[in-house]
């Protein structure tokens, strides 16, 4: 019996998590699901986008499973996303990405994973507004300590990358490629302009790469990559990024493989593990039996294996892979033809159940 907190939250994912429940119910799995709140359904309810019982319930059970929640742009509430991270220490965040039959997608042959630093870079939100006395004080250190004069109307954001933040998330990354039999490790900076913060976090990786000798390690600048990524992505494997750019990465790499509805997402820290759907939580759409449930999926299956449920998790994503190639029952994103969330997710569990 495994104890797992779901967070189901906002738009479509209350439909999508659903059908996550009924496939892993369909493997077999004993789950105990606790149900907690995050997002605007937290703020409608407790005034909060993430309540305090939510947190306690993950820190009580160690994992959670997460539905897409809103995050307002440039207004209201920071990331629900950005908070757990930050609060539960969940350093880790792994995006695999690859092709699956039955999914369009600009290129063949991609199988590569992004791993990206979750705590530190300009996501820590310390943030300096524009006309602000502390602002003032701030430029004028700067000023004083560097010799760089900022604009006086400026608003500052800082960028705190460390050594240990650097380290555990190079040794993470490594020791992700060598249980899961990964050719290669690209880490990937701006470390040609920020010499300090990106230098540091590449000065780390090399060190980190120096006690696994017997991966293949190489050190690329970030749009470098993103020119490479778009004419040749099959010649990369595990992909090491600082935050900002692992996020926006990420991004771009499910765009390679037929956009974020198909990108599982997981953050791992210490003691805790959150899985979630890295796509938006689509409100246009909530309620019509529309949305493609196959990123939570995905994650789901990464959940499974990080419980010990190998063999569960191999069923379900084999039974995914079934019912997208044969494009009977997906849903209308993926086909003219398409069926709705329901029958989708019906159809993966009876795939399930028959293997």
């Amino acid at each position: 019996m495994h104890r797992v907190t779901l967070i189901r939250g906002d738009g479509i994912g209350p439909e999508i998590t659903d059908v996550a429940v009924k496939c892993i119910e369909a493997a077999g799995v004993n789950i105990e699901w606790e149900n907690a709140v995050a997002g605007q359904a937290a703020v409608d309810k407790y005034g909060t986008p993430l309540p305090a019982e939510t947190l306690a319930s993950i820190k009580k059970n160690h994992v959670a499973l997460k539905a897409p929640v809103t995050t307002p742009v440039g207004k209201g509430f920071r990331s629900v996303n950005v908070t757990l991270r930050k609060e539960l220490d969940l350093y880790a965040c792994v995006r695999p990405c690859r092709n699956y039959v039955g999914i369009k997608s600009p290129f063949g042959g991609v199988d590569l994973v992004v791993i990206r630093e979750n705590t530190e870079d300009v996501y820590v939100g310390i943030e300096f507004m524009a006309g602000e006395a502390k602002t003032g004080e701030l430029l004028q250190f700067v000023e004083k300590a560097t010799g760089s004069k900022i604009r006086a109307d400026s608003s500052v954001s800082l960028k705190p990358i460390s050594y240990t933040g650097s380290e555990r998330i190079a040794e993470f990354a490594f020791e992700y490629a060598r249980t899961n039999n990964r050719s290669k490790i690209t880490a990937v900076t701006k470390a040609n302009i920020m010499k300090y913060t990106d230098g540091l976090f590449m000065k780390v990786a090399e060190e980190v790469a120096g006690k696994y000798s017997k991966i293949p390690y190489e050190h690329m600048l970030v749009d470098n990559l993103c020119a490479q990524l778009v004419q040749r992505p099959q010649q990369f494997d595990v992909l090491l990024l600082p935050n900002l750019y692992g996020d926006i990465v990420s991004d771009l790499c499910a765009g390679l493989v037929g956009g974020l509805g198909v990108a599982p997402g997981a953050n791992y820290g210490k003691k805790y593990a959150v899985f979630e759907a890295v796509h938006g939580s689509a409100p246009d759409i909530a309620g019509k039996d529309e949305a493609n449930p196959t990123a939570l999926l995905l994650s789901s299956a990464l959940m499974l294996k990080h419980l010990g449920e190998a063999k569960a998790a191999v069923k379900l994503e084999n039974a995914l892979k079934a019912v997208l190639k044969d494009g009977l029952n997906v849903t209308r994103d993926i086909s003219i033809h398409g069926v709705g969330t329901r029958q989708m997710g019906t159809a993966i569990a009876q795939k399930i159940a028959e293997s």
